[in-house]
């Protein structure tokens, strides 16, 4: 295991003014953004225990991007009295001001939540006048506060699994500009998570709250939410029930592989677009030959080949842990046999010509 890094102190910008609705007034006094997360204010009492503050917000994504089995919270903070609009198709542009946090955990146990959890790193993403902007905090052993820290790190993590298994494995903290290789469109930060078709089941999964988007709106944060008929339904990709096989597996592609395969990401050029709104096939990677078939492609010949899952390179990558070869290629160093499985009877349903 590393040694606990000190403190980054790179200077960066000052915060936008219109961030000062969550900031607390020390924190606005400095011409940098906080070192310790707890300077912030979005959490009540110590920062280790999660509970928001007044003014934050939890939600949770039907379907989330995996990292490393990692458990995730989200939190939302707006700027008093700002409103976000409701769209049914891109994540919501939420205005100057807000922030976006998302702390990252492992428990010691998952069979047993109330042994408790280690907690690895919070990513804070503020809306600035200029754009969005990445602070990345990572955790003390103490777990007392979590420090400002743009290198990155590589830490051990061992917990037992929901399974009973003892799990032991490198968990990457992303360093500063690898946060903005996922966070990428057209050049500029931006958030992957937060849209109508990951908010629209409850807070607590398998509960009947209602949606998160009427919670929000019932608040009176977000507007222009339509008829609940019209709302996207709340598909969870590892939960049958919720959704058709094909809409469980786009919704995984979306969220864990679209930020850069689409027209204006990373892998814009790859002309593979996995966004749960694309519909020409061709660009799903269905009968599709790669842009480079360099090692990545296994030596196969389609991104998926329709009833052949062995035959598809999309799978192939997807449970592959080769740095040269798996996909996504940040995020992760383990694959998801879940996942892995799901994208697999996906491709192995598909007809011939589809």
């Amino acid at each position: 295991m590393k040694p606990l890094k000190t403190p980054s102190r790179m200077a960066l910008p000052a915060l936008a003014l219109a961030a000062a609705a969550l900031l607390s007034a020390s924190a606005l006094q400095r011409n940098a953004p906080p070192q310790r997360l707890s300077e912030f204010g979005f959490f009540a009492g110590p920062p280790a225990r999660q509970e928001p503050a007044a003014g934050t917000i939890r939600y949770r994504l039907n379907t989330p991007l995996f990292s490393d089995n990692a458990a995730k919270l989200r939190f939302l903070r707006l700027p008093a009295g700002a409103t976000v609009s409701y769209n049914d198709s891109i994540v919501f542009d939420f205005p100057v001001g807000t922030a976006l946090v998302k702390t990252f955990s492992f428990p010691h146990d998952a069979r047993y939540p109330e042994k408790g959890r280690r907690l690895m790193e919070t990513r804070v993403l503020i809306r600035e006048e200029a754009g969005w902007k990445a602070l990345p905090y990572v955790w003390d052993e103490a777990q007392s506060d979590a420090f400002l820290d743009v290198a990155g790190d590589t830490r051990e993590v061992s917990y037992i699994d929901e399974e009973g298994r003892r799990r032991k494995h490198a968990y990457q903290i992303p360093n500063l500009n690898q946060c903005k290789g996922c966070h990428n469109l057209a050049e500029r930060m931006t958030p992957i998570g937060p849209s109508a078709r990951q908010l629209s089941g409850p807070l607590t999964p398998g509960s009947q709250q209602g949606s998160q988007l009427k919670a929000w709106a019932d608040a009176g944060i977000l507007t222009g939410l339509p008829a609940h008929d019209l709302l996207p339904p709340s598909v969870v990709w590892d939960d049958p029930s919720t959704g058709t096989l094909e809409q469980r597996a786009r919704l995984w592609l979306d969220i864990n592989c679209a930020h850069c395969h689409r027209s204006q990401g990373p892998a814009g050029t790859s002309g593979l677009f996995l966004g749960a709104g694309e519909k020409e096939s061709l660009h799903l990677g269905i009968g599709k030959t790669p842009v480079a078939s360099g090692r990545g492609s296994g030596n196969l010949q389609y991104d998926i080949q329709p009833g052949e899952p062995s035959a598809s390179i999309l799978l192939h990558r997807m449970a592959s842990t080769d740095p040269g070869v798996m996909m996504p290629e940040l995020g992760r160093t383990q694959p998801d046999p879940k996942a892995v499985a799901l994208i697999r009877e996906w491709i192995a349903d598909m007809k011939t010509g589809r």
